[in-house]
C-alpha cells in the first residue's frame, strides 16, 4: 500500500433526504455516519420515499440545525420546526427495496410538504431501533448500517474532482457548480483528480481517537448532480459533461463520481473541518 495526505476541506449533513444540505465546522460520528444525516425522508401517501429524481422542487427545501431543532424552509412557506427528540405515531416506509420501521412527524409536517410539493406527503422519521445495512457484497464482514441514505453511511469526493468537472463544463461553454449538488459528507482537499476513486482506507485522527473509513463503492450518478440546487430546476449539463469521461467499469459503465464510505472505527468520535487525513491507495 502508498500512502498519500489530504485534509478534510467541508462537512456536510443532510437531515432530510433528497433536500438541501447543512456545511457544517464538525460532525459527530454515529452508527449510521454523521449524527442526524438522512434521518427524515418525505414520502407519498404509500410511504414510499419521494426524491430530487422526480421532484427536482426539493432542493429547495433548506434544512438548518436550531437548538434542538431542525428548521425547514422553502419559498412561500412558513418554517417547519422538528425537535430532534419527538416523533408521533409508528409507520412503515420503503427506501428503494427496503421496507422499515419508521416514524410519522404527524399532519403539521405532512401538510407542510404536501401544500408545498402539490402532492400528498408526509414526513417520516427513521426509527433508530431498526437495523438496515448495506450490501456485504461491497462491505465483506463489516455491518455497515444506514439511516435513509441510499445505500451508505458516508459519501466522500474530492474537491480536486470537482474542479476538474468544472473545467470541462467551463470548455463546453457551461456555467461550472459547486459541490452540493454531489450530496457528500466529506470533501477532500489534497488528492489529485479522481483519486478517491482508488483509495482503500482514509485514517483521520481527532481529539477522541482514530476514525477509519473504508471507501468501499463508486457511486453511479442519477439525475440530482443535475438539479439547480438555487432554482430546483432540472438541467442536464453535469450529466451530460460527465459521461464523457466518468464512465466506471466497476459499475457496468455507470457514470460514477464520488465514493461511499463505511466506518471501519471511531463511533462517537467527531470530524472536523481541517483535520489531516492519510488515505491508503488500492492496487
Amino acid at each position: 500500500m502508498t500512502d498519500t495526505t489530504a485534509r478534510i476541506a467541508q462537512l456536510f449533513v443532510h437531515p432530510v433526504k433528497s433536500c438541501a444540505g447543512i456545511e457544517v465546522t464538525d460532525a459527530l460520528l454515529v452508527e449510521t455516519g454523521p449524527d442526524l444525516d438522512r434521518q427524515w425522508m418525505v414520502v407519498d401517501e404509500r410511504g414510499d420515499m419521494l426524491t430530487q429524481r422526480s421532484l427536482p422542487r426539493m432542493a429547495l427545501i433548506r434544512t438548518t440545525f436550531r437548538h434542538e431543532e431542525v428548521v425547514l424552509r422553502a419559498p412561500g412557506m412558513l418554517a417547519l420546526h422538528l425537535a430532534v427528540d419527538r416523533v408521533e405515531a409508528p409507520t412503515r416506509v420503503r427506501v428503494w427495496d427496503d421496507e422499515v420501521a419508521a416514524y410519522d412527524m404527524g399532519p403539521l409536517a405532512a401538510q407542510w410538504c404536501t401544500d408545498f410539493l402539490g402532492r400528498p406527503a408526509r414526513l417520516a422519521r427513521f426509527d433508530p431501533e431498526q437495523r438496515r445495512l448495506s450490501n456485504k457484497r461491497w462491505t465483506g464482514d463489516l455491518d455497515a448500517e444506514n439511516g435513509f441514505a441510499d445505500a451508505f453511511p458516508l459519501l466522500v469526493t474530492g474537491s480536486a474532482s470537482l474542479a476538474e468537472l468544472n473545467r470541462r463544463l467551463a470548455a463546453t461553454g457551461h456555467a461550472t457548480v459547486d459541490m452540493r449538488r454531489f450530496r457528500p459528507n466529506l470533501v477532500l482537499d489534497g488528492l489529485e483528480p479522481f483519486d478517491e476513486d482508488h483509495l482503500d482506507e482514509l485514517h483521520i485522527d481527532t481529539a477522541d481517537g482514530e476514525v477509519v473509513l473504508r471507501l468501499v463503492k463508486p457511486c453511479v450518478r442519477c439525475t440530482v448532480p443535475s438539479v439547480d440546487p438555487d432554482s430546483g430546476e432540472q438541467g442536464h449539463a453535469v450529466a451530460d459533461v460527465l459521461s464523457t469521461f466518468r464512465a466506471d467499469a466497476r459499475m457496468d459503465g455507470g457514470i460514477t463520481f464520488g465514493m461511499n464510505a463505511v466506518i471501519v472505527d471511531g463511533i462517537d468520535r467527531t470530524l472536523r473541518v481541517g483535520q489531516a487525513v492519510r488515505g491508503t491507495y488500492r492496487f
